[in-house]
């Protein structure tokens, strides 16, 4: 969800670089190469690559990869090396990294960034790190492909997207790909994953058109996506259904919405006021209340990460506080204030010192500041049931019973009643064993886990998908 893409947007911005064993020549080439840790926030694991290089003035630089972001060659400042430590300056991130040289391959140390300091142990890697994504696609593509941007005059805005033509003139059914929450590009891209680029490519090589664009003020879309709410980002799925229509090689009758966590409330929302809506296939899309979300949410992810039931509890009840603020309070500005002064009552109730109080309020504002209360208000507020209620087209919902964000066992019946409700029997809903928020296969659920496994979707998750929609055509 948004508080866990804000915790992977804050970390993209953490570097520093400590030299070990020396000053001298042959010290300083032992520490060339790249460098491989994890920083570990929580559910949250990211890994880290340094990438050091000796210059011919017998000076050390350095960059900084974020491979489960997909951000590469990050520059760095100053690189610092002395007998037995490592030092690196991020001054574009705010951060910096110092470390324990303890031997040729080994540095222990600590990130800091934002007067936050985490673990930060790395390790020398035979060569440059690379991600193994055995799913992801690669040319030459058996499909067309066409850059294309989509009107939103409601905003007027323009979106940059990607649709991929199976071969022959069609008119081919489409579908439509809305992502999830955070500022999110065509390709979905998270932890070094492009699910909605897998997903485009087995549905077009399965005669399924796919239309994916950039979220609004992402990548080459115009627009700015923290001022969005829910409903305004519908507007723009609503767009990109509209430019469709006009595709001489799209069938105007088939096209459908595939959303991927908020991206299921997005598709249900469009296709309550839109009638020539195909079908929907929600994934991890959600069946009840961002609220009653987070809460499950925060629970599950806490209890699988080892944290006590009564801690677990008291975070509960905190959130449950600060949530009412952000319901009750729509000054955002003012909002923001009362969130602020309440945390810090609550932390000193806990015995907090002065100085963690002014930490922990700080961490909250960085990430949960008035700028994103417009967004979380709708979503802590708005009823998926009251948008799935008025869906009459044909809907497959799918859910990993290991989705630790959007909870199986309460969201697909939450989805199915609410269609049976409104008098729309053409649901079928499946809960995939074993499988993530992403789809994959894991361990655990958490999605620490997201950017360690190479698999990118399930097979038969995209199987499913395909067979589907092509049995309503």
């Amino acid at each position: 969800m948004r508080k866990i893409t804000s915790v992977f947007s804050l970390l993209t911005i953490l570097l520093i670089i400590n030299p070990f064993n020396a000053g001298a020549q042959f010290e300083k080439k032992k520490l060339a190469g790249s460098w491989l840790g994890t920083l570990e926030i929580g559910a949250i694991r990211l890994r880290i690559v340094f990438n050091l290089t000796l210059t011919q003035t017998d000076s050390l630089t350095a960059t900084l990869d974020s491979p489960d972001q997909n951000a590469k060659n990050i520059p760095l400042g100053k690189v610092t090396a002395t007998s037995d430590s490592l030092r690196i300056e991020a001054p574009l991130l705010n951060g910096r990294y110092a470390g324990r040289i303890v031997s040729d391959t080994t540095i222990t140390g600590t990130w800091s960034q934002s007067g936050q300091t985490f673990p930060l142990n790395i390790r020398k890697l035979p060569e440059r790190f690379s991600l193994t994504r055995p799913q992801e696609p690669q040319p030459p593509f058996p499909y067309r492909t066409e850059e294309v941007t989509i009107p939103n005059m409601k905003f007027n805005i323009y979106l940059s997207g990607t649709l991929t033509l199976p071969e022959g003139e069609g008119p081919f059914p489409a579908a439509i790909l809305i992502t999830g929450s955070g500022p999110q590009n065509r390709d979905e891209a998270i932890m070094g994953h492009k699910p909605f680029l897998v997903l485009a490519d087995y549905l077009t090589r399965n005669g399924i058109a796919v239309l994916r664009y950039d979220d609004r003020g992402v990548g080459k879309s115009q627009g700015v996506y923290a001022e969005a709410t829910t409903a305004d980002l519908a507007t723009d799925a609503e767009a990109a259904f509209e430019f469709l229509k006009n595709h001489k090689n799209i069938n105007p009758s088939a096209i459908g919405l595939i959303g991927h966590s908020e991206g299921g409330l997005i598709a249900c929302i469009t296709a309550a006021s839109n009638p020539g809506v195909a079908f929907i296939v929600s994934l991890a899309g959600p069946g009840v209340k961002g609220e009653d979300i987070l809460f499950r949410q925060q629970a599950d992810i806490s209890r699988l990460s080892g944290v006590k039931e009564a801690t677990i509890k008291q975070n509960s009840e905190i959130n449950r506080k600060l949530y009412n603020i952000v319901k009750k309070e729509t000054d955002d500005f003012a909002a923001e204030e009362k969130v602020m002064a309440t945390y810090a009552k609550l932390l000193k109730k806990q015995k907090k010192s002065p100085q963690e109080i002014d930490d922990l309020v700080l961490q909250l504002q960085n990430s949960f500041g008035a700028a994103a209360y417009p967004w979380f208000r709708y979503f802590l507020t708005a009823d998926p049931a009251q948008f799935w209620k008025k869906v009459k087209c044909p809907v497959l919902a799918l859910n990993g019973d290991k989705d630790t964000q959007i909870a199986a066992d309460v969201n697909l019946p939450a989805i199915e009643n609410a269609l049976r409700t409104g008098g729309n029997n053409s649901v079928k809903s499946v809960k995939f064993p074993g499988l993530n928020h992403l789809f994959q296969h894991c361990k655990t659920g958490l999605p620490a886990e997201y950017g360690q496994i190479e698999e990118t979707m399930s097979p038969e998750v995209l199987k499913t998908i395909a067979s589907w929609i092509r049995s309503l055509n």
